[in-house]
């Protein structure tokens, strides 16, 4: 009986609603409750908790901007292809102890490899654990710091991206940062950097940071960022041939000269 009470309590605050252990007990007492009433009203508590947490992560991926017909996650990555002594530290990173740690991560590698993959693994991972995530390429990026300029709406901008748990930004390198872009991402960079509790940030790239600086405009600003992001970071170098194309068929045919015409 001591179980079916806790388990009521734990549901009621994830419910958000004010019944305590205590009040319970009286109700169940006052009211001569018999054991399968109070297993009934254990599995009541336990269906309205489980549907709030589907709800709750439902509305995180809807907002998260991640793919939801075709989910990536850890579970469909292809792990048979990744060799080397790190394996286990790719595959760890699905425990989410790197958002903990507020330890960012760096998939750099060339294309079809997997690093987007992987990224949004991750950000499905948050979603599951209800934990506020965002994904956005790098050219949505700096198409969104761009309208945000025009209608001049960058702080309201800013303060969007950096209130995300975990931030993901897709393909940096891709595309151009001017001059007062790069200050904005510096600016999220930053606002992140100095938050507390569970943040990160995660990158994917096909160039090594120390190239991004090409991608920037204001090399003082980049070069902060990039301090503040690798403090505490981690970088996975990906290796290999393209993934892309595995599906691909080619028939290959024949075609003689005929001596008509076509018809």
């Amino acid at each position: 009986m001591t179980d079916i009470f806790e388990n009521i309590n734990d549901c009621c605050v994830k419910l958000k609603i004010d019944l305590c252990g205590a009040e319970l007990a009286k109700i169940a007492a006052d009211g001569n409750y018999t054991a399968e009433t109070m297993e009934a009203l254990s599995h009541l508590f336990t269906y309205l908790s489980t549907k709030k947490d589907a709800a709750m992560v439902q509305d995180i991926l809807n907002k998260s901007r991640l793919p939801k017909s075709a989910p990536k996650t850890f579970d469909n990555f292809d792990f048979t292809r990744i060799r080397g002594q790190d394996v286990e530290r790719i595959k760890g990173i699905s425990s989410l102890a790197t958002l903990h740690s507020g330890s960012n991560i760096t998939f750099v590698g060339p294309p079809g490899i997997g690093k987007t993959h992987l990224a949004q693994a991750y950000g499905y991972e948050c979603a599951q654990r209800r934990i506020k995530v965002y994904f956005i390429k790098a050219t949505e990026l700096r198409d969104k710091f761009n309208r945000a300029r025009k209608s001049g709406s960058t702080a309201s901008c800013v303060n969007t991206l950096v209130r995300y748990q975990c931030l993901i930004i897709d393909e940096i390198g891709h595309c151009k940062f001017d001059k007062e872009n790069t200050m904005l991402f510096f600016d999220v960079i930053d606002r992140r950097y100095n938050k507390e509790g569970m943040f990160n940030t995660v990158f994917t790239s096909n160039k090594q940071p120390s190239q991004w600086k090409e991608c920037f405009e204001e090399e003082d600003a980049l070069l902060c960022s990039l301090d503040r992001i690798f403090d505490n970071a981690i970088v996975f170098n990906l290796k290999g041939k393209s993934y892309r194309g595995r599906k691909l068929k080619v028939v290959n045919v024949q075609v003689d000269n005929l001596n008509h015409e076509d018809k």
